[in-house]
C-alpha cells in the first residue's frame, strides 16, 4: 500500500538530471524483444544471403581432409597440427557471420540507450537477495503481465511459422528422394520464409515492447512536487549552474541586440569606445536604443552597421551618455532630444542628397 501511495505523490514528470543520473547508475531503458529482434534479423540476413557462401567455404576447406584422410599421420604431434588446422579454418570461415551476431547483439542495446559502461548493477543489494522481496517480485502484477506477454508472442509466432511454412508442405514432403543439395536449398528457402515470417511479428512485439517499457521506466522516474523543489533549489544554488545560466542568458541577448542593429536609424560612436544604435520611425514619441556596446561589442555594432549600409555618426559626448543613461529597447531621455534630432536630421539630408 505505501509503495503505490508513493507511486501517486510521484506525479511529475522526470528532470534531466533525473534522467542523466538514472542512466550513469545503470537504470536505462531495455526492451529484451527488441535485442532479440535485431539479433534475429541478423539470424535472417545470414540464412538468406550468407549461408550458401559459408556452406560451400566450410566443405571446400573440409573437403581436403576428408579425401586424404588415410595419409595423415597420426601422432600426437601431427594431430595437433590438424586440430589447430582446422580451428583456424572454422574460424575464419565463421569469422563472418559471428561479426554480424555481434554487431546486431550490440546494436540491439545501443539503439535503446547510448553504450554505458557502469559496475553499480553489480554491486550487492539486500532487496535482490531477500526472499521476501524475491516472493513480491515472483508473484507481481508485473510478472504476471510478463507471463502473459510470453504467452501471447509464442501463439502469435506459432500463428506466424504455421502460415508461412504451408505453402512449402509440398516441397518438405518430396525431400526424401532428392539429393544433398537439393535438400539443403529446399530447407534453405522454408528456413528464410520461416524467419522472415517470425520478423515481421517480433518487429511490431519489439516496437510495442519497446513503447511499454519506456513508459514503465519514464513512469519509476517520476518525482514528487517536494523532490522537483528541492532539485530546484540545489541546482539554482549551485553558483556553477548560476554562471551559465547567466551566460546563456547574456549570449541570447547579445545576439537579439546584433539583430537589431540593422534595422538601426544611426550608429553614434566614440568612435573607438563606445556605439549606439538608434531607431526613429514616424509615429514613435522619441527614439529608441537597440543596441550598444564598449570595446568589442561597439567594434561588432560598427562592422554590422557598415554591411547593411546603416549611418555612423561621430559624436563621443552623445555616444557616452547614452552608453551610460539608456538601457536597450528604451526611449532616449529628454535632456538629450536635441542632440539626438541634430544627428537624426543630419542623417535624413545625407540621405535625401543621395536620392538627387
Amino acid at each position: 500500500m505505501a509503495e503505490e501511495d508513493d507511486d501517486d505523490s510521484k506525479t511529475e514528470e522526470p528532470t534531466q538530471k533525473k534522467i542523466d543520473e538514472a542512466i550513469e547508475r545503470g537504470d536505462v531503458v531495455k526492451s529484451q524483444e527488441l535485442a532479440t529482434f535485431f539479433v534475429l534479423a541478423a539470424g535472417t540476413v545470414f540464412v538468406a544471403f550468407l549461408s550458401q557462401g559459408v556452406a560451400g567455404d566450410l566443405s571446400r576447406s573440409l573437403a581436403a581432409f576428408i579425401d586424404h584422410a588415410d595419409e595423415m599421420a597420426t601422432d600426437p604431434r601431427a594431430l595437433e597440427r590438424i586440430f589447430l588446422h582446422l580451428v583456424g579454418l572454422i574460424g575464419g570461415v565463421l569469422a563472418l557471420p559471428a561479426l554480424l551476431f555481434l554487431i546486431a547483439g550490440v546494436g540491439g542495446n545501443a539503439i535503446q540507450h547510448r553504450l554505458l559502461f557502469t559496475f553499480e548493477p553489480l554491486i550487492p543489494k539486500l532487496s535482490k537477495i531477500s526472499p521476501l522481496s524475491g516472493l513480491k517480485r515472483l508473484f507481481s502484477i508485473d510478472s504476471a503481465m510478463q507471463g502473459l506477454k510470453g504467452v501471447a508472442k509464442i501463439a502469435i509466432v506459432a500463428a506466424a511459422m504455421t502460415f508461412a511454412l504451408q505453402p512449402e508442405f509440398i516441397h518438405l514432403q518430396g525431400i526424401l528422394n532428392s539429393e544433398p543439395i537439393g535438400v539443403l536449398e529446399v530447407t534453405r528457402r522454408a528456413a528464410v520464409k520461416l524467419m522472415g515470417a517470425v520478423l515481421v511479428v517480433m518487429a511490431f512485439v519489439a516496437g510495442l515492447d519497446y513503447l511499454f517499457q519506456r513508459h514503465r521506466w519514464v513512469k519509476r522516474l517520476r518525482m514528487t512536487r517536494e523532490e522537483l523543489k528541492e532539485e530546484f533549489k540545489q541546482t539554482e544554488g549551485n553558483p556553477e549552474i548560476k554562471g551559465k545560466i547567466r551566460q546563456m542568458r547574456m549570449a541570447r541577448a547579445r545576439r537579439r541586440m546584433m539583430a537589431a542593429v540593422p534595422t538601426a536609424t544611426v550608429v553614434v560612436t566614440n568612435p573607438t569606445h563606445f556605439a549606439v544604435a538608434l531607431k526613429y520611425e514616424n509615429g514613435m514619441r522619441a527614439p529608441m536604443v537597440v543596441a550598444k556596446g564598449a570595446d568589442a561589442v561597439a567594434l561588432k555594432i560598427r562592422e554590422i552597421a557598415t554591411l547593411n549600409e546603416v549611418p555612423i555618426v561621430e559624436n563621443p559626448p552623445l555616444a557616452r551618455a547614452l552608453h551610460a543613461g539608456v538601457d536597450i529597447d528604451k526611449e532616449i531621455p529628454e535632456e538629450h532630444y536635441r542632440a539626438v534630432a541634430e544627428v537624426i536630421g543630419f542623417v535624413m539630408r545625407l540621405k535625401d542628397k543621395r536620392r538627387r
